[in-house]
């Protein structure tokens, strides 16, 4: 995590009314993190993918968000599902520490969905609006190892589907002309399904903290859109295998233009490092830090079910330069979002 969210009003290029939550879930003060908001292997919102620190996964999903990364959905509650799937299309012949095992010839693929809630409410900080998100991450990781030392021997795979951590997040949303911003503050908390010892899981089993800033220029009239993020996660200790993730760091960008009122198609990348060590009794490789970049491309198309807007995304990112995480990964999101609740215009607070 994180939500996607944009606004319910007109289109940037005119005259639909749509809604965007990047709940780039499980994640935050604010919208979004999706995973958060969890997944990959051994994630949990929201989750995220597979690949540095333990298990070679961070609690922040890596391209969560995108496009309008920084708006501030309107008072209201909305509903945003984020599917998640990632695919590392050639095996790692590095060790990994994995849920307390070290595997080599590591390989894995996930299926993560990411319901997120959002409530923007009445409230105003400092001119920002408040809002609030809760993430539940199910699904799993497919697993396979030629080499693990710990409960399994020689080669093995393991595959789960379960419910993941939680993720819990606020946010504050400024608006200034066709500027955006917003602060976001996301929390996993660690009562998802955990299975010790085995080497697919979506629950991280540890507090993990992520604090996240975006930007978003919206020009309406050219229908163009740039958005920024930059966050650190801060991680607790998995009490289950003396393992502590060092602070990691991401970044998000993504550029896109609207072709229509309705569709829009842009470019998306995102570029993540481990700033400090792994620590820990558990953490047998040492500060093990990771690193990995990726660029793709997204497409948007925002319609209307009866008089209610849907905002659909898909966006595809592809890795290269990565440093102690599953080499190769190929990482897609498909979300879908919508008001569930909005309020009159003559009831609205300001």
């Amino acid at each position: 995590m994180p939500f996607d969210v944009g606004a319910v009003g007109p289109d940037p290029c005119g005259d639909v009314r749509m809604v965007r939550q990047q709940i780039s879930l499980g994640l935050s003060l604010g919208t979004w993190l999706c995973g958060v908001w969890a997944a990959a292997i051994g994630c949990g919102l929201p989750v995220q993918e597979a690949r540095a620190a333990e298990n070679g996964t961070g609690f922040y999903l890596l391209g969560s968000r995108g496009p309008l990364a920084a708006a501030v959905p309107p008072q209201g509650v909305f509903f945003q599902n984020d599917l998640y799937v990632f695919h590392a299309d050639r095996s790692s012949s590095r060790t990994l520490p994995v849920h307390g095992n070290l595997a080599t010839d590591f390989r894995s693929s996930a299926y993560i969905d990411l319901p997120t809630f959002l409530w923007s409410t009445p409230l105003t900080v400092g001119g920002a609006r408040l809002a609030f998100s809760a993430t539940i991450p199910f699904g799993g990781p497919d697993v396979s190892a030629s080499a693990v030392v710990g409960p399994y021997s020689s080669s093995t795979s393991d595959s789960a589907f379960t419910i993941g951590d939680p993720v819990f997040s606020g946010m504050l949303g400024w608006e200034s002309g066709r500027f955006r911003a917003t602060g976001i503050v996301s929390v996993n908390t660690p009562v998802g399904d955990y299975r010790k010892g085995a080497l697919a899981n979506i629950s991280f089993n540890r507090w993990a903290t992520d604090v996240s800033g975006a930007v978003t220029w919206l020009d309406t009239e050219r229908g163009l859109d740039l958005s920024g993020v930059i966050g650190v996660t801060f991680n607790g200790e998995n009490p289950a295998t003396d393992y502590r993730t060092g602070t990691e760091l991401h970044l998000e960008w993504a550029a896109s233009q609207y072709l229509s009122k309705d569709f829009s198609i842009g470019i998306v990348g995102y570029h993540y490092q481990q700033i400090s060590g792994d620590s820990g009794s558990g953490a047998v490789l040492g500060d093990f830090k990771g690193r990995v970049t990726a660029l793709g491309g997204t497409a948007g198309y925002n319609f209307q079910i009866g008089k209610a807007p849907v905002s659909t995304r898909i966006k595809v990112y592809r890795e290269f330069a990565v440093e102690n995480r599953v080499p190769g990964g190929t990482t897609g999101f498909l979300t879908v979002s919508l008001p569930l609740w909005v309020p009159q215009p003559s009831s609205t607070q300001h």
